[in-house]
């Protein structure tokens, strides 16, 4: 049963920050990076509050349990650790060049070509089987993706740029398991941060002073940063990358629900078909775990799920 769960972190996380623009619309008028610079300074200033106000037991259990470590898995975590975060940061800042110096259209199409790339990247580096029915799936994909891309071959490249950066941050996560995925979580916030402390004064704008920026800011840091990263951490410890990377899915089809039903965006014929596609292709994707008879958590073989 405890397979559902990942699964259901995995889900639920994607969920949520399909919800992202709800978020963002009221503020879209401050500076992109501004919002990233409080998003990742607040990020971390709230979960070093968490960890060390409510979990100081766990964050010993974890020290004590790191320094039972050989020295090899020792350096394998720090490693691990601290090149996702410099992964997830260089994500979050290209995605923001991308989508303010190039187009918005291909900031949207990374997302779409990321679980793609997850999968391939899972396969290539960490030995990850797929069966027929799930390279099918993937296949679908990259049709819709294709689809989604005609008249815009100039926004491939940046996304896929894009794409990589989030599909190696994922591929990358699924062997560092040993410790807690929060306090993980926690280290390569507080990394970022002290990475884009110095570009701060330079780069950013005057401190934002009206309420609903901080009413905004405050969903941003709890609803689509914090939760649904710790979701995706966590289902990485049950699901392999590849699972993970297609249930992504979910993100650009809510997103593309807010667009048309929400937002009253114009819509086309190809984007409906793309889109079904992409529903499809989860579906396909995670047949066995949505059609089994016996309804029993699919058991992940060891073998195959090497990060």
């Amino acid at each position: 049963m405890k397979k559902y769960y990942y699964y259901l972190a995995a889900f639920s996380a994607f969920f949520i920050w399909g919800f992202f623009s709800l978020a963002l619309k009221p503020i879209s008028n401050y500076p992109s990076l501004d919002i990233l610079f409080y998003r990742v300074f607040f990020s971390a200033l709230t979960m070093t509050a968490i960890n060390l106000t409510f979990r100081k037991a766990k964050i010993r259990k974890n020290w004590d349990d790191f320094c039972s470590m050989t020295t090899k898995r020792k350096r394998s975590i720090i490693v691990l650790t601290l090149v996702g975060s410099i992964i997830l940061a260089s994500n979050w800042f290209i995605f923001i060049y991308v989508v303010n110096h190039i187009s918005v259209k291909a900031g949207s199409l990374a997302y779409l070509i990321c679980p793609i790339l997850t999968t391939v990247f899972a396969f290539l580096l960490l030995n990850e089987k797929l069966s027929n029915w799930q390279w099918l799936a993937v296949s679908i994909s990259v049709v819709a993706c294709i689809f989604l891309s005609l008249n815009h071959f100039q926004d491939i490249f940046y996304s896929l740029v894009v794409a990589s950066t989030y599909a190696l941050y994922l591929v990358s996560q699924r062997k560092n398991s040993e410790i807690d995925k929060f306090l993980v979580l926690n280290i390569q916030l507080l990394f970022i941060a002290f990475l884009i402390v110095p570009f701060y004064p330079k780069y950013s704008g005057t401190i934002p002073i009206e309420p609903l920026f901080y009413l905004c800011l405050f969903c941003i840091v709890l609803f689509f940063t914090i939760i649904p990263l710790f979701l995706n951490l966590y289902a990485l410890k049950g699901l392999n990358s590849s699972t993970v990377g297609i249930l992504m899915y979910i993100n650009p089809i809510i997103n593309f629900g807010l667009a048309v039903f929400y937002f009253k965006e114009q819509v086309t014929l190809v984007q409906i078909v793309s889109y079904s596609l992409i529903l499809v292709s989860i579906i396909v994707f995670n047949k066995k775990i949505i059609f089994s008879q016996n309804n029993k958590p699919n058991i992940i073989v060891e073998g195959s799920k090497s990060i």
